[in-house]
């Protein structure tokens, strides 16, 4: 259970304390108030309001206003990470992604869920680890405790269940390797740009 849960029974009360509660509506209304309605190209602007709530973000990252981050305080973006249109980061638990690691628009990583085999359900969190130049397709689905090796694409509407190798495209309920992704042609091209 995470140092912020003060709750082992989620019938009886939240999971969080109120510290935890106000600064997430803190949270809400400033995201709401100061980058929900700005315009793609703004994204210094909402990389600065989430360094304000403790988010640690590297240069050129790319957070876009419809994505719904839980706790910015649990989130590391390397440099030039991506998070798309009206993506979910459920970040109860650390979630960190590695340079030039995208999160296209709809998917959803979860690093929090419950402990169904306890009475009281209570909270669990695992952190996310997307490593460098990782791909998670449109509407895909992160489950906690999860590592998604370096060059790894994950597929549209994909269930990720557990850790995947690096430089595979992976799809599927749950996500399998599919095959091999060509890491020199990608190296290659990076260099002809």
């Amino acid at each position: 259970m995470p140092a912020a849960a003060i709750n082992t029974d989620t019938r009886t009360g939240p999971s969080f304390g109120l510290g935890n509660r106000l600064k997430r509506v803190l949270w809400l209304v400033t995201w709401t108030v100061l980058c929900r309605w700005t315009p793609p190209p703004l994204h210094p602007w909402r990389a600065f309001v989430l360094r304000l709530f403790g988010a640690r973000l590297g240069r050129g990252v790319h957070v876009y206003s419809s994505a719904k981050i839980w706790a910015p305080w649990n989130l590391e973006l390397a440099d030039a990470a991506a998070i798309g249109r009206g993506a979910i980061i459920y970040s109860q638990g650390r979630i960190s992604m590695g340079c030039r690691a995208v999160v296209s628009q709809g998917a959803h990583l979860c690093a929090g869920t419950h402990d169904f085999e306890k009475p009281g359900f209570p909270l669990l969190t695992k952190p996310i680890r997307l490593e460098d130049d990782v791909w998670i397709a449109a509407e895909a689905f992160v489950h906690p405790g999860v590592t998604v090796g370096e060059g790894t694409v994950v597929g549209a509407r994909s269930v990720v269940v557990s850790d995947l190798p690096p430089w595979t495209v992976c799809s599927g309920f749950p996500a399998k390797p599919l095959r091999p992704r060509n890491r020199g042609k990608l190296s290659a091209d990076a260099r002809d740009n």
